[in-house]
């Protein structure tokens, strides 16, 4: 059966590369699965039939032969554990890469995600300024430690893995931003990612959908 992925279709990235079904599509590039997508409106996915999938009302969701699954990291990494090319064989080495897909959702994103939701929504307030020198030091602090374990690395830990799929990923958002430019060594790592031909396999269909829904 084939994979169905949902995505938004009217995204509100305008065809960055930047909603959550990017990943996804980019882990399916990189396995060389083929998938369709069905697109959805913010009114469909807080409609029954997509919250019988996604009980928060968002996207993506997974669907392949009954099985239905919501969340962009769970998704990816049931992904790299069912077809080979995104996880190694070795043992060890598979759990370091799927400690790094934790690392990317739990520990790398929040800081990153809340700078950005507080650029947006909180900077009229007086307070502004103090809490965005907080909010930088806390992402500052992570991704020093991230350069420093990249070192000179080409990826995290030897060979391409859905940790650094999911790393670079979340790297991204902080393109508009600029932040991500005092860190030489990660703004190369996002470029070799960026690189790789399933990620632009993957950003070509999204953008389509952008370019579609704008009428270009």
């Amino acid at each position: 059966m084939t994979i169905t992925i949902t995505a938004f279709e009217t995204s509100p990235d305008r065809g960055r590369g930047l909603a959550r079904d990017m990943g996804v599509r980019w882990a399916l590039e990189e396995v060389g699965q083929p998938y369709d997508v069905r697109l959805v409106t913010f009114e469909t996915m807080k409609q029954p039939a997509h919250l019988a999938i996604q009980p928060f009302g968002q996207i993506p969701t997974y669907e392949e032969s009954g099985l239905a699954l919501f969340e962009s990291g769970a998704i990816i990494l049931h992904i790299a554990e069912r077809h080979g090319g995104l996880l190694p064989q070795d043992g060890d080495a598979r759990a370091r890469a799927i400690a790094w897909m934790f690392a990317a959702v739990a520990t790398i994103e929040p800081p990153i995600v809340e700078r950005s939701m507080a650029m947006l929504f909180e900077k009229d307030e007086s307070w502004f300024a103090a809490r965005q020198a907080m909010l930088d030091q806390r992402l500052g602090r992570k991704l020093d430690a991230l350069a420093a374990r990249l070192g000179e690395g080409e990826w995290l830990d030897d060979a391409f893995s859905a940790g650094d799929l999911l790393v670079i990923n979340v790297l991204r958002r902080l393109g508009p931003s600029g932040f991500l430019n005092g860190y030489p060594a990660l703004t190369a790592y996002v470029a070799r990612g960026e690189a790789r031909p399933a990620f632009q396999r993957a950003f070509a269909a999204q953008l389509a959908v952008f370019v579609a829904a704008s009428g270009g």
